[in-house]
């Protein structure tokens, strides 16, 4: 399997200035298998989410940890900052934090999903058309069994 990767520009990324609480956006290369030919084929995925933490800065073993809600479950991703999968990284959003490490987010989300889960009514079942048409005629068979019952008292 012979898979091309490209070299890192180490000082492009040193001078990233990704912090804890912005929204980054990584462009990340990813080897699938062509389902014909069975050859590596590469593609690029974006993951971009909220910077939990950076850990080690601007050392060769540097990550940042970035966490996204995708179909209302939060997904958590490590990136190491150096890898040469990574096509890109870019800060899209910044936020003020007071925290290096946002370990908190994780908690505070699912303690707001509970709270929704809370406030949310449960709806009535829905009924099909055949099951109404069928809950008459039997009120209209009770309603005959009764007209002939008094009938055949009189």
């Amino acid at each position: 399997m012979n898979i091309k990767i490209s070299t890192v520009n180490i000082e492009e990324r040193k001078r990233l200035d990704v912090k804890s609480g912005d929204t980054v956006r990584v462009t990340q290369k990813i080897v699938e298998k062509d389902k014909k030919t069975g050859k590596p084929k590469t593609r690029l995925q974006d993951f971009e989410g909220l910077c939990l933490a950076v850990k080690h800065g601007k050392e060769v073993g540097g990550t940042i940890t970035l966490r996204k809600v995708a179909s209302g479950v939060g997904v958590e991703r490590i990136f190491p900052i150096y890898s040469p999968m990574i096509e890109k990284i870019e800060v899209t959003k910044r936020s003020k934090v007071r925290r290096a490490k946002l370990y908190h987010i994780r908690k505070k989300a699912a303690k707001e999903i509970r709270r929704q889960m809370r406030n949310t009514q449960a709806l009535p079942e829905v009924v099909t058309i055949e099951e109404v048409e069928a809950v008459e005629e039997k009120i209209v068979e009770n309603a005959e069994k009764v007209a002939e019952a008094e009938e055949v008292k009189e």
